[in-house]
């Protein structure tokens, strides 16, 4: 999943995106409000982080301005402003939550969770399987056959994509679009790479080879 990190503080922007990055999202960051604008305009995210005193053009303009072009993006707001008044205009402006600074890393992503569980109207499970394969989104461990796969945050990323499209074919744009952030140049092979990666993980023991390639579409993880 795809985080957008509307942020002018430098070291909080990255304090944040690091966090975000060791919990397996993708984040692109922007420190001021045209350049985050742009972003959430153009760019598919499952959440957005903005805060509101920014350069250029402000975080509640920033969200009016996404909601009058439909974007439905769930918005968290941060911000020092503390008042109740705040809030409000925070909330009415289009901002979906507002959490005050200084926070706590653990309450803004588990806030963030509860953004994109409320967005896709689902009931988000602690596990999603495939075959024989689950993935604990928890303690973001992987099994397949019971037995543990150990994957760096990225694998596991492109993993957990790849198991919520079970049976379909995905495409490398839409891999780069959900587990990377933008500054990856989408005509590199880094896909390659990592699927390449991910396959001798979960397939080298296997007959059934879950992760199967189809030429000039993309990959898709089938189950049987």
């Amino acid at each position: 999943m795809r985080i957008l990190v509307v942020e002018d503080d430098s070291k909080i922007a990255s304090f944040i995106s690091k966090g975000l990055k060791e919990a397996g999202f993708a984040v692109d960051v922007a420190h001021d409000g045209v350049d985050g604008l742009h972003l959430g305009l153009t760019e598919p995210y499952d959440a957005a982080v903005v805060d509101i005193m920014l350069p250029g053009l402000d975080g509640l303009s920033l969200i009016e301005r996404l909601r009058a072009k439909k974007i439905a993006t769930p918005v968290i707001i941060l911000s020092a402003k503390r008042s109740v008044d705040d809030r409000v205009k925070g909330l009415q402006a289009g901002g979906d939550d507002y959490l005050t600074k200084p926070f706590s890393f653990s309450e803004l992503l588990a806030r963030i969770h509860a953004l994109i569980r409320r967005s896709t109207r689902i009931s988000e499970p602690s596990t999603l399987t495939a075959g024989e394969l689950t993935l604990d989104l928890l303690s973001r461990q992987a099994r397949r056959n019971n037995a543990d796969i150990s994957l760096p945050a990225r694998e596991f990323a492109l993993l957990e994509y790849l198991v919520r499209n079970k049976n379909r074919i995905v495409s490398k744009t839409s891999i780069l679009e959900h587990v990377y952030d933008y500054s990856f140049d989408p005509q590199t092979n880094v896909v390659d790479v990592l699927v390449c990666r991910l396959r001798n993980k979960i397939d080298r023991d296997f007959d059934h080879k879950m992760i199967q390639t189809v030429r000039g579409m993309g990959y898709v993880l089938k189950e049987q």
